[in-house]
């Protein structure tokens, strides 16, 4: 039997290392959730909540994964038949319409090599080509938490503006939300779905869906059937402070005071930070004679960066030697890159210390796993973080 010593480096791209503060602040008692004080919290994280999605409008809090949070923005807004477009960038682009799929859908997927997120030339040309109107939603995921890129969110916004098309948008932030830049209002977004395991820094258990008022006079005459998912009773029950149903009352003390961390360092250091250690590890990769999966240097992702390993090379059995030899978990390659990347999370509770040891034990999983590298990787990342 291996016994460990020292902490377990958590590096997949989510659920992240939850901070102390933050599971302290999960361990007070629970509450009346149909009594005052719970209530006033309820206000206080609804209100803290509108920023760091960049939104004036509601937020619609489940105790669901994100999973829940991608049917609520559908099943609220659609109805049986409707057309949807999305864009085949990753893994969870394609459960996604899978499940837009068994909902009743009409899905119209572009093709893609998971290299590249969206193409905002790809939705100015289909929905240009859309007279009659019928895609009624473009769905976009903003991180691709498979491949490690980001699609350029205002860019599918002024496709759509461009085509003078009235699609909703509605867009993944599973991966990206308070780690990279992102704004509802701004960017014209009318459904943004999140997860709390990653950036938001809790455990997994609570989702979100931030909703415009174009979104919620589509729900209106949306036909899609909904009980547990229907907006309209949780908007009107957090008037008052509650829910229509029981809350995960601990995980809401967690993302009060995570959303407190948020708000003390501030949401623009937040994106800087994840964008330089983003920066530092693609430095690794190159020292090391790799690369990244990301083919499009306007779609580096701040929160994560996929490796590829050269044909023949096994990313599965690196990940093994790095668990078993440093005690450090990486992401494994899922849907058509498994085996062929690993992925290196680099978000949420974080620093520059947990990001040189990270690297530093990927790159002796790499060598021990008899991958022929560049030994400068960890270097080149060491500078990065010294110099910048």
């Amino acid at each position: 039997m291996t016994v460990r010593t020292g902490r377990h480096f958590l590096q997949i791209p989510g659920p992240t290392n939850v901070p102390d503060r933050v599971l302290r602040a999960m361990a007070a008692p629970t509450i009346d959730h149909r009594g005052p004080e719970f209530a006033a919290l309820t206000r206080r994280l609804l209100d803290a909540l509108g920023p760091v999605f960049g939104t004036t409008g509601p937020v619609v809090v489940y105790p669901a994964s994100g999973t829940g949070a991608w049917e609520a923005a559908l099943v609220n807004t659609l109805s049986p038949g409707d057309r949807v477009l999305c864009f085949e960038t990753g893994h969870f682009a394609s459960l996604w319409r899978a499940m837009a799929r068994s909902l009743g859908l009409n899905v119209e997927f572009v093709p893609g090599d998971w290299r590249h997120g969206a193409s905002p030339e790809a939705a100015l040309e289909r929905l240009s080509a859309d007279t009659e109107h019928r895609v009624k939603a473009v769905c976009v995921v903003h991180n691709e938490t498979s491949t490690g890129v980001t699609s350029r969110v205002p860019e599918i916004r002024a496709a759509i503006d461009a085509a003078d098309h009235p699609a909703l948008l509605l867009v993944d932030t599973v991966s990206s939300l308070g780690s990279l830049e992102y704004r509802h209002d701004a960017w014209g977004v009318d459904v943004t779905v999140t997860g709390s395991q990653k950036g938001l820094m809790l455990p997994p258990g609570l989702s979100f869906n931030a909703v415009s008022e174009k979104a919620l006079s589509a729900a209106r005459t949306a036909r899609l059937p909904k009980s547990f998912w229907d907006w309209t009773p949780i908007i009107d029950a957090n008037e008052a402070g509650y829910f229509p149903y029981t809350p995960a009352t601990n995980l809401l003390y967690g993302l009060e005071e995570a959303l407190d961390m948020l708000a003390d360092e501030g949401l623009e250091q937040v994106w800087a930070r994840h964008a330089r250690h983003a920066a530092a590890t693609r430095s690794a990769v190159r020292g090391w004679g790799l690369d990244v999966l990301c083919a499009d240097e306007r779609e580096h992702s701040g929160s994560l960066t996929a490796v590829l390993l050269p044909e023949g090379q096994d990313a599965d059995a690196v990940r093994k030697v790095v668990l078993e030899r440093f005690d450090m978990s990486l992401g494994t390659g899922l849907g058509r890159l498994a085996g062929q990347v690993f992925r290196i999370g680099h978000l949420g509770h974080f620093n520059d210390l947990t990001l040189a040891g990270t690297l530093a034990g990927v790159q002796m999983g790499l060598e021990l796993a008899g991958v022929p590298v560049g030994h400068q990787g960890l270097a080149d990342a060491l500078d990065h973080l010294r110099t910048t």
